[in-house]
């Protein structure tokens, strides 16, 4: 059996609602600003809701893609070198949707074009990576899953270098399918709050370097941070509602607890998935209340930089 090795994140970079780079994130959601406002890339007369997070200076429907714009702006910028042998995955709920919204909207373009595998080819070369990649598509939690899977890798010794990238953005086809499901709320999402009535959409581009702690060390690569467990689990209740019994949060959380082989002390706050809508919101407190004996400070960001979708478990 291989040793089994700890999962490091030797470098990571984001583009938010906030802007370019991990900082402006972090300082804009110090500065208790939302990034959530009026949403102006098209029309949203016949939505329930008229409001989102999105990224300054994005083309909608020109030649690149919303994501691939934010990647661009990733990788051409990258200031570190990424290893040529390292892993991909490739972490999205709908990717380059905005290239089939282009054909039917435009009648320009090729909508076939919108398929992740087109995505995942594009960045594979943008970033310089030799592997051929494997998407997860896991709905909003597709990033953390992508990093889950990329820990395993690193501890199984599959692998000691692994680049997660994850991506999402706001588009018609996208707003509008929340708005049919009556989940947007119809200023700024508030997660937990009593009040809370909806999630706001946005949008985000990231990416993570991860590595076993020995290759990291060994190439002086900065440790950013240490991915010491995880667990997975499904509902199984609903396609869109979370169970109102929070068995399969607290399944994972369980499970993520005994990967990592620590206990409730070794926990000092949560970072939730925290939507903002009334049943997503209860069925985490009753997951943590139930797992967690001691009361534990709990936050989101979604409130600041609405739900990036497939990016939200990389960014948050």
């Amino acid at each position: 059996m291989p040793t089994k090795l700890e999962a490091v994140i030797a470098a990571c970079d984001m583009v938010t609602p906030y802007g370019a780079g991990t900082d402006a994130c972090w300082n804009g959601i110090l500065s208790g600003r939302t990034a959530v406002s009026r949403l102006s890339r098209f029309s949203t007369s016949a939505f329930q809701s008229g409001y989102a997070a999105t990224v300054e200076g994005l083309k909608y429907l020109k030649e690149d893609s919303l994501v691939m714009q934010m990647f661009r702006l990733l990788f051409v910028n990258n200031s570190f070198s990424l290893p040529e042998d390292m892993k991909f995955i490739l972490a999205t709920t709908k990717g380059e949707i905005d290239l089939l919204e282009k054909k039917f909207l435009t009648g320009k373009g090729d909508a076939g074009k919108s398929n992740p595998l087109h995505l995942l080819n594009k960045l594979s070369k943008l970033a310089g990576v030799n592997d051929s990649g494997i998407i997860i598509s896991a709905a909003c939690a597709s990033s953390s899953a992508a990093l889950a899977q990329a820990a395993s890798m690193i501890r199984s010794g599959r692998s000691d270098c692994v680049l997660v990238a994850a991506c999402d953005s706001v588009t018609e086809f996208v707003y509008s399918g929340f708005s049919s499901l009556m989940a947007l709320d119809k200023s700024a999402a508030r997660p937990f709050d009593k009040e809370r009535s909806g999630l706001s959409l946005g949008e985000a581009a990231a990416y993570a370097l991860v590595m076993s702690e020995s290759r990291a060390k060994k190439e002086k690569r900065n440790i950013i941070g240490r991915i010491a467990g995880w667990g997975l689990s499904d509902d199984a209740n609903h396609m869109t509602g979370p169970s109102r019994t929070s068995d399969g949060l607290i399944m994972a959380v369980n499970k993520a607890l005994k990967s990592a082989r620590i206990g409730e002390d070794g926990i000092g706050f949560i970072s939730a998935h925290g939507t903002g809508t009334v049943y997503n919101d209860a069925m985490e407190m009753g997951a943590f209340h139930s797992v967690f004996k001691k009361t534990l400070p709990v936050y989101s960001v979604k409130g600041a930089i609405g739900h990036t979708l497939g990016a939200a478990g990389l960014v948050r």
